[in-house]
């Protein structure tokens, strides 16, 4: 049995907080790899070399960096002739553009001889430069397989509302896929990624603002902020 909320909050109701965040997400810039779906480049390849792309850079940077290498590639084929020279010109913005060109000219290559792009997170996390958030984004957005993505920003939220306990964002990832339901995998990156950058911030979270407040738990943030 869960234990009462504590004074002034509300029991924590996973559905009620996924509504309450689409209501506070509707107006926010979207995530990079939802943004690029929703702008034609659902394919898995194309979510795959954005994901890549979209390591330790902003989704500010990341969409404009993707949108001009799309316009030049778009397949596995055609960006694996691609010179390197040309691709680490059209990575420029993107964090660390000569390794990620290198990464993408050879994962390319090697979907191109395989036919497909791999559908398992095993499969993805073969290829060059492919870690558990990358493949997750991949599956999730490009597959539409469940698939949970954790990044700073779930991982921070997801501890702050008491719903994990969790030290590093791949033991958060662990634990959502053992508690949050699986209709939720793919969206709690899709809604925490704005919500984490608009509201519920690294730094002075504005919780008096926040849609969320009597079901988050608001740990390790002051009561009264």
């Amino acid at each position: 049995m869960d234990a009462p909320p504590p004074p002034g909050k509300d029991p924590f109701d996973i559905d009620q907080v996924f509504r309450l965040l689409r209501e506070a997400t509707a107006d926010l810039p979207k995530a990079a790899m939802f943004d690029l779906r929703d702008r034609g480049h659902a394919s898995p390849f194309e979510q795959l070399v954005a994901a890549l792309i979209s390591a330790r850079t902003r989704d500010e940077t990341t969409t404009p960096v993707c949108l001009r290498l799309f316009a030049r590639a778009r397949t596995p084929e055609a960006m694996a002739v691609l010179p390197e020279a040309e691709l680490v010109d059209l990575l420029q913005g993107a964090t660390f553009p000569e390794p990620k060109a290198r990464d993408i000219i050879a994962l390319s290559r090697r979907i191109a001889e395989a036919g497909a792009v791999p559908d398992s997170m095993d499969g993805l996390q073969a290829l060059r430069g492919v870690g558990p958030k990358i493949a997750a984004l991949t599956l999730g957005v490009g597959f539409g397989k469940p698939a949970i993505s954790v990044d700073i920003h779930v991982h921070r939220i997801a501890n702050r509302w008491g719903y994990v306990a969790t030290t590093t964002p791949e033991r958060t990832m662990q634990a959502l896929l053992a508690k949050l339901p699986e209709r939720y995998w793919v969206e709690i990156n899709e809604r925490l990624v704005p919500f984490g950058k608009s509201v519920c911030t690294g730094e002075r979270p504005r919780c008096s603002a926040c849609a969320l407040l009597r079901q988050c738990r608001q740990v390790g943030v002051g009561a009264h902020r």
